[in-house]
């Protein structure tokens, strides 16, 4: 240990933007024409036997190929670089239910799909609704603004791109291992500050009996594993509950400085998602972010994005503190937004 914080971080989530994005073997895969074939015929397997997309499971979308391939970009996610696309699914001569049942067919390789929202929704929608996160109970990604770098609750976030927007709306992603070496490295004493239950509000997704707000820190240390949990935007708002923990001038100037390393060009690595490319990412050990965007006027053109957020069986062990946010900590059955009596849903219309 250094001080109060661990060490330097040495292992394959300690990127650096230039150099990964040099280096696309490591990360981009593109699917064959055999690949396709097998998705395809996994769909129209499940189509024929009338299965709804939520009750898909693995055994129902048999990818005999493309199945090994997956599990190996599973373990590239969780103790690799934590981060991959694949090239590209044929979108243009799907219907939104065929793009979903593709999508969530093959999340089945991955892990296991869980509730995005208090509606229940294990199918997501990236999409502008017109809504500006100022309102207190609305999603940034229901907007067209930037959204800065977060994580989502989940093991890992997969998005499908249907369509793009006119302009801007790039993927941006970020080592959060990286920002803690850089931290380190110049101010140790703020770094320790992000080990503090530093409170991020709910934005009114409140399960039965918890607090408006959960209070789990940046960065924690479990078993060797150092794990980031980080919405800035949320930390800020979750100030206007009198139980959350008042962020002192230092804990700001700790989480502007994390924000500056976040947003520094040495560090991230940017991608315009194309229509039928999927993007799989490591919520433990990155960070996402997506630029603002200027959108197509006419409806069918309109930027969409597909998600899905996915618990990974054996995955890292994660501090019990998380089961404020996840449920539980149990590996392939934890994350996503838990509400009494709200089941999952897979809506095909953005709602």
């Amino acid at each position: 240990m250094t001080g109060n914080c661990p060490p330097i971080q040495k292992n394959a989530l300690a990127w650096y933007g230039k150099d990964i994005a040099a280096r696309t073997d490591r990360w981009m895969v593109e699917l064959s024409d055999a690949d396709i074939a097998e998705i395809e015929a996994a769909a129209a397997a499940v189509s024929h036997h009338g299965i709804s997309i939520t009750d898909i499971e693995k055994g129902d979308f048999p990818l005999p190929v493309l199945g090994k391939k997956l599990n190996a970009l599973t373990v590239q996610l969780i103790n690799g670089i934590g981060f991959a696309l694949l090239r590209r699914i044929p979108v243009e001569r799907y219907s939104t239910e065929e793009s979903a049942i593709i999508f969530y067919g093959i999340g089945t390789h991955l892990g296991n799909a869980r509730m995005q929202n208090a509606k229940g929704h294990v199918l997501g929608h990236v999409r502008d609704l017109d809504m500006r996160s100022e309102s207190p109970d609305v999603r940034i990604y229901q907007t067209n603004e930037r959204q800065t770098f977060h994580t989502d609750s989940c093991d890992v976030v997969g998005l499908l791109c249907l369509q793009k927007a006119k302009q801007g709306g790039e993927s941006l992603l970020v080592s959060a291992v990286t920002i803690y070496n850089e931290m380190l490295e110049s101010r140790p004493d703020l770094a320790k500050l992000l080990f503090d239950p530093i409170a991020t509000d709910r934005r009114g997704e409140v399960p039965d009996g918890m607090q408006p707000f959960f209070s789990i820190p940046v960065y924690s240390w479990e078993q060797g594993y150092l794990t980031v949990m980080y919405q800035r935007q949320y930390i800020d708002s979750a100030q206007r509950f009198e139980e959350a923990m008042r962020l002192t001038p230092e804990h700001v100037e700790a989480l502007d400085l994390f924000d500056e390393l976040a947003n520094d060009a040495r560090l991230n690595l940017s991608m315009q998602l194309e229509p039928g490319e999927l993007q799989f990412v490591y919520n433990h050990g990155l960070l996402h972010d997506r630029t603002g965007f200027d959108d197509w006027p006419e409806t069918e053109k309109r930027r969409h994005l597909l998600s899905l957020w996915l618990s990974v069986p054996n995955d890292r062990q994660l501090p019990t503190v998380f089961e404020q946010r996840f449920g539980s900590v149990e590996p392939g059955n934890r994350g996503g937004v838990a509400m009494t009596g709200v089941e999952p849903c897979a809506p095909l219309e953005t709602v």
